[in-house]
């Protein structure tokens, strides 16, 4: 499991440069690979979400104000939120659509959309939710506001009334959430600035608003439940924890998640929400054994990476002999004691479970850390023959290839880069891929690769000048000629 921020990764993943002229002009106008929406994403504050997409194109330069967010990318993780997701997607009618479900390094429980293809996800709600139903009834809320077309709609609202004085009170309430979230002094400054633009606005038109949100709201909830009908699951847990969050609404500010206050909750929508969920035919519906084990084990790994080995030890302590436990001990023995503490656990667990692709990785990647990058090439490739179409381990076999330093695995890696990198647009598999043809000797691929990453940052004037550089030694037409002419021509939307 790897932490990257925005900026990084090139995150969310972007969409390859078209080859041809003729559809020139209509690349990178994706969210994925617009460098300008990158750039919200990195320094957005995953929390000021009750009218924050507003702000994205109403005030771009409030956004870039607030505070920057990471992503955790993690194989085993993500190909869990695909398994929760992808029915509820299906039953919601967006099963040809490509959303993903990208997770989020907060504490905080927090989940949300900012557009109608993707659902963010804090680390926070994982480690929280007990149960995977809890987190599938999170997922199939935010599918109701995709469906629904609540941001367009809530867009289309803001526009019905495009006065300075509308566009100021929505300015106000971002403020406010803003200042909540950042605590302290900024909460004090936030917050006031946000109350002082209210009170100067006009509140017909800004309850309105309030209204349409909270409408919304409650349209999510009637969907979310129906696709959970629809695929034969429990609304129990979205109820269970909708339920929760109602109660912090009698908290102070500064004590909700962030989740309260892009969600608000009075007992009349819980009531409602506990009518719809309690007559359906699957509300005492169980999760199945194995898939509250691949929860646990989800959890166990977050706590393992994200907590203080300290934290790790006090959560799941020796008495505790189960799978969960044990996976999140080796992970925290590794951050205190390192490979030789861990190593032995590591091999334990795939002693007990050969078929877990997931343990098989973990021992590649700690290898590498480890500076041994040659032994963790055979439980990588393992691992990757284990999990279908797996990029992250794809580039990270590439990486411990490269770094073994041996030439017989340069042009393997740059095979596993560019298979990768079909789907995974990152700058992290791009500057392998650079790596590997400057080992080859090949400087105008590597120009190019190189170009391609910084392109995927967002740092557009690197990018131009090292395909520039990689163009000039391409002949005039070909394919890695255009790829280069099509990132020099890009003029960034406005």
């Amino acid at each position: 499991m790897r932490t990257y921020s925005s900026e990084m990764t090139g995150m969310p993943p972007g969409r390859q440069l078209p080859a041809t002229r003729s559809t020139r002009r209509h690349a990178a106008t994706g969210l994925e690979a617009n460098p300008g929406w990158r750039l919200f994403v990195q320094r957005f504050s995953s929390a000021a979400l009750l009218l924050g997409f507003v702000l994205v194109s109403c005030f771009p330069g409030a956004a870039a104000q607030a505070q920057g967010i990471s992503f955790i990318r993690d194989t085993e993780i993500e190909n869990l939120m695909n398994d929760y997701a992808r029915p509820i997607f299906h039953a919601a009618g967006l099963g040809s659509q490509r959303i993903t479900v990208r997770i989020v390094r907060q504490s905080s429980f927090n989940a949300f959309v900012l557009d109608g293809r993707n659902v963010f996800m804090n680390t926070g709600t994982l480690v929280k939710s007990k149960t995977p139903n809890q987190v599938i009834g999170v997922i199939a809320h935010e599918t109701g506001h995709i469906a629904g077309g609540h941001l367009a709609g809530m867009r289309a609202k803001i526009k019905g009334d495009a006065t300075r004085n509308l566009l100021m009170k929505i300015l106000g309430i971002g403020a406010m959430i803003g200042g909540a979230v950042a605590g302290g002094g900024a909460e004090d400054i936030a917050g006031g600035l946000g109350k002082t633009i209210l009170y100067g606005s006009d509140s017909v038109t800004m309850f309105s608003i309030l209204s349409y949100r909270r409408a919304q709201e409650s349209a999510a909830d009637q969907a979310g439940i129906s696709y959970l009908n629809a695929t034969r699951q429990s609304a129990y847990g979205m109820l269970e924890t909708f339920e929760y969050f109602a109660q912090q609404e009698y908290f102070s500010g500064r004590f909700k998640d962030p989740y309260v206050r892009s969600h608000p909750m009075p007992q009349r929508r819980i009531a409602q929400l506990r009518q719809l969920a309690e007559t359906s035919p699957y509300y005492t519906k169980k999760d199945s054994n194995a898939l509250q084990l691949r929860h646990d084990l989800m959890r166990a790994k977050l706590a393992g990476f994200l907590d203080k080995p300290r934290s790790v030890f006090n959560a799941y302590p020796e008495s505790d002999q189960s799978l969960p436990a044990r996976y999140a001990r080796a992970i925290a023995h590794f951050f205190q004691g390192g490979l030789k503490a861990s190593l032995p656990k590591i091999e334990a667990l795939i002693a007990e479970r050969p078929k877990n692709p997931y343990f098989r990785e973990l021992k590649g990647d700690f290898l590498f850390r480890s500076g041994r990058a040659v032994e963790a090439i055979a439980p990588l490739k393992k691992s990757l023959s284990m999990v279908r179409g797996s990029n992250l381990i794809r580039v990270r076999l590439a990486q411990a290839m490269l770094a073994s330093n041996q030439r017989k695995y340069v042009d393997p890696a740059i095979k596993y880069l560019r298979k990768a990198l079909v789907d995974e647009k990152s700058s992290l598999a791009y500057r392998q891929l650079a790596n590997a043809y400057f080992k080859k000797g090949d400087r105008s691929q590597a120009y190019l690769a190189s170009a391609q990453a910084y392109f995927q940052e967002g740092k557009l004037k690197e990018s131009q000048k090292l395909a520039k550089r990689a163009q000039a030694q391409f002949r005039r037409g070909t394919p890695l000629w255009i790829k280069a002419d099509d990132i020099i021509n890009y003029k960034p939307p406005t």
